[in-house]
């Protein structure tokens, strides 16, 4: 197995998962610096996102001709990979990191989802087309004229977070959660054992059995 197989295997897993069971996992290890700041929300409260990170890094450039602009940003257009989720620090309060082209170039190149501190327009059409995006707000306002893709595949920081290419990315309406690439498939394996404990605890308490008890059996609540 490749090792893009090995990745796209524990993808799924991980999309079957959910930022919760993720979060408690690593606090479990003691990891606690891994929820991407809370105002990144999704722009379909039903999409769950998973994979391995793909980054880039951009900042505004007043000035910058719309060409230039474009150049650099259909560039990260055709360097995102497949199977990936791109997360993107826009070092900016008020220009959209993602539109509709965008986001259907990135759909057909077999980019999983785009999560960004920055912001999003188009939104109804990215809502329709069913690609995941997590952003800060939204804005008409786009990279045209006034902002550059800088690096690509750095560390990237994202509010407390820095987020490494090699990482994994859980997000859903709960939060967007960072795991460690070393030890993500150890993670998704501890998930996995959490939720299939929090099935017998959810049998347990819709057959009338008291949380209390319940806990103590499962250990889990």
């Amino acid at each position: 197995m490749t090792d893009n197989d090995k990745k796209a295997a524990l993808t799924e897993r991980l999309a079957k998962c959910y930022s919760g069971a993720v979060y408690d996992a690593l606090r479990e290890r003691g990891i606690d610096n891994t929820v991407l700041p809370k105002d990144i929300r999704p722009i379909d409260d039903t999409h769950v996102l998973a994979g391995p990170v793909f980054t880039i890094s951009g900042t505004p450039k007043p000035g910058i001709s719309a060409d230039d602009a474009l150049l650099a940003w259909t560039g990260f257009l055709s360097t995102a990979p497949s199977g990936h989720v791109v997360v993107c620090n826009g070092h900016t309060d008020d220009i959209a990191m993602m539109g509709e082209l965008s986001a259907e170039t990135l759909q057909m190149r077999g980019v999983r989802g785009y999560v960004t501190n920055g912001g999003c327009r188009d939104s109804n059409f990215i809502r329709n087309i069913g690609f995941p995006v997590f952003h800060r707000f939204y804005t008409a306002r786009d990279v045209v004229g006034a902002w550059s893709v800088d690096k690509m595949e750095v560390p990237v920081q994202i509010g407390d977070v820095v987020v490494k290419p090699g990482d994994f990315l859980i997000a859903d309406i709960d939060g967007a959660i960072l795991i460690p690439g070393e030890i993500a498939e150890e993670i998704v394996v501890e998930v996995e054992e959490v939720m299939n404990t929090e099935n017998k605890v959810r049998s347990a308490i819709r057959s009338g059995t008291d949380p209390k008890e319940a806990y103590l059996t499962y250990g889990r609540f």
